[in-house]
C-alpha cells in the first residue's frame, strides 16, 4: 500500500459521515456570511496560493454556506493558526535566513512543475484541450530548459502561463455542489467536495508514490516550509483585519472556489 493511503480512506469514511449527520438534521445547516472584510489554502487550501483566496471577495457576495460543523471547524482553525505561530513560521524564518529569496522561488517553480500531472489531468477531464496542451508545453520546456522546474521559461519566454485545475474544481465543473464547509488539520479551510477531490490529486502527485512514508513528509513539509518563508506578514494582516476571523476565512475559501469552478 502507498504511504498515506489509510489516511485519506479516513478522511472519506469521516466526511461521508458527516455528510449522514447533516442529512438527519437539516434545521441549524446554514450561517450567513460576513459582508465585509476578505480573507485566506492548501491546499490546497489550504494556505496554498494564499493571496488567492482573498481575490475579490469584498465585492462579491456568496450564498449561505453550509456549515453543521461549526465547531470543529472554529476549534481546528484555532489548532491550525496555533500550528502556523508556534512551528511553521519560527522554522520558515529560519530558512528563510539562510536560503535568499532567489533561491527560494526557484525551489517553489520546482514543486509547481511536479504538479503538472494533477492540473493537465483535470483540465483534460473538463475537455479543456487548450490547456491541457499549455500545461503538457510548460512541463516540458521548464523540465528540459529551465533545468527541473527551477526556472519557468516557458511564461517569460513564451508567455505560456499555468491552467491551474484541481479535482474539486473538476466536481464542480460538472455541477457537484461544494457540500459542507471544513476545515483540515495543517491544511486549512475546505469543504467536502474539495476535500474528496484530495484524493484523486494525491495519487496523481508524484512525490507520493515514493515508497518511504518519512520521506514522502520531509518533502511536502519542505515544500510548505519554503512557500510560508515567501509569504510571511499575509495571514498576520489578514488575522489583524478581521472581526471573526474564522467566519471570515471560511467565506472567503467558499468565494475563491465557486470563482475558480466558473472560470
Amino acid at each position: 500500500m502507498k504511504p498515506f493511503k489509510p489516511i485519506f480512506i479516513g478522511l472519506l469514511i469521516f466526511t461521508f459521515s458527516a455528510l449522514q449527520a447533516v442529512s438527519a438534521d437539516p434545521a441549524d445547516t446554514t450561517v450567513s456570511p460576513v459582508t465585509s472584510g476578505s480573507s485566506t489554502s492548501s491546499g490546497d487550501s489550504e494556505f496554498e496560493e494564499f493571496e488567492d483566496e482573498f481575490e475579490e471577495f469584498e465585492d462579491d457576495k456568496i450564498d449561505d454556506v453550509l456549515d453543521p460543523l461549526s465547531g470543529y471547524n472554529r476549534f481546528m482553525t484555532g489548532v491550525n493558526d496555533k500550528l502556523y505561530f508556534w512551528a511553521l513560521k519560527p522554522v520558515a524564518r529560519g530558512y528563510r535566513a539562510v536560503v535568499p529569496e532567489p533561491g527560494r522561488l526557484a525551489v517553489g517553480r520546482f514543486f509547481k512543475n511536479l504538479g503538472y500531472p494533477i492540473r493537465f489531468v483535470n483540465n483534460l477531464l473538463q475537455f479543456k484541450i487548450k490547456e491541457s496542451g499549455i500545461e503538457t508545453a510548460r512541463f516540458g520546456i521548464n523540465t528540459t530548459i529551465g533545468i527541473a522546474g527551477l526556472f519557468d521559461p516557458a511564461e517569460k519566454m513564451f508567455d505560456l502561463k499555468p491552467c491551474g485545475e484541481d479535482f474539486g474544481q473538476t466536481l464542480g465543473h460538472y455541477g457537484i455542489g461544494s457540500g459542507f464547509h471544513i476545515v483540515l488539520p495543517v491544511f486549512g479551510p475546505s469543504n467536502l467536495r474539495d476535500t474528496i477531490g484530495r484524493v484523486p490529486d494525491f495519487f496523481l502527485y508524484p512525490v507520493n508514490y515514493i515508497d518511504d512514508g518519512g520521506t514522502v513528509f520531509a518533502i511536502n513539509a519542505f515544500d510548505r516550509t519554503n512557500y510560508t518563508s515567501l509569504h510571511i506578514g499575509e495571514y498576520e494582516s489578514v488575522k489583524k483585519d478581521a472581526i471573526d476571523f474564522y467566519i471570515f476565512m471560511r467565506d472567503a475559501y467558499e468565494q475563491n472556489r465557486e470563482n475558480r469552478v466558473k472560470e
